[in-house]
């Protein structure tokens, strides 16, 4: 696996970018950089599962392991959904089971450095590679408005 990472610097109180992030009607604005339709479902609670989820159901179950507010999430992929429903772990899902996906907000003056680390197995890294940019100039673009 390897960790991709990805900046982008803000003109946005953090309060703001955080809600951009994580609130449904943004997220689902900045996500459809990967796939058009993107949602998740989770209560946003430390500990907790999170499904992101595509418009047909599909997608990967999640655990937030690391939540503080308005600084940095973490998540850690634990599996594939399919249907809306956890599919147990195989040859595929085994390689990225445990990969982690972290989002830090860093205050750098008048500006919020946005930094995401993500581990990418080999078969999806330009994928990311051209994802992500796209992601973060949405987050960027709703966050100043």
């Amino acid at each position: 696996m390897e960790k991709l990472v990805f900046n982008i610097d803000i003109k946005a109180p953090k309060e703001k970018i955080w809600k951009v992030l994580w609130d449904d009607e943004t997220y689902r604005k900045w996500t459809s950089a990967f796939c058009e339709g993107s949602y998740v479902e989770t209560s946003w609670n430390e500990g907790d599962k999170i499904y992101f989820l595509g418009p047909g159901g599909e997608g990967m179950n999640s655990l937030i392991e690391t939540k503080i507010p308005n600084e940095y999430m973490a998540f850690k992929h634990m599996g594939e959904l399919k249907d809306h429903k956890e599919v147990p772990p195989n040859e595929e899902t085994e390689k990225w089971i445990g990969a982690m996906e972290t989002y830090r907000l860093d205050q750098k003056g008048d500006v919020v450095d946005l930094h995401v680390e993500v581990d990418v197995i080999e078969k999806h890294i330009d994928y990311f590679k051209e994802a992500f940019p796209k992601g973060m100039d949405i987050i960027k673009e709703l966050s100043e408005k």
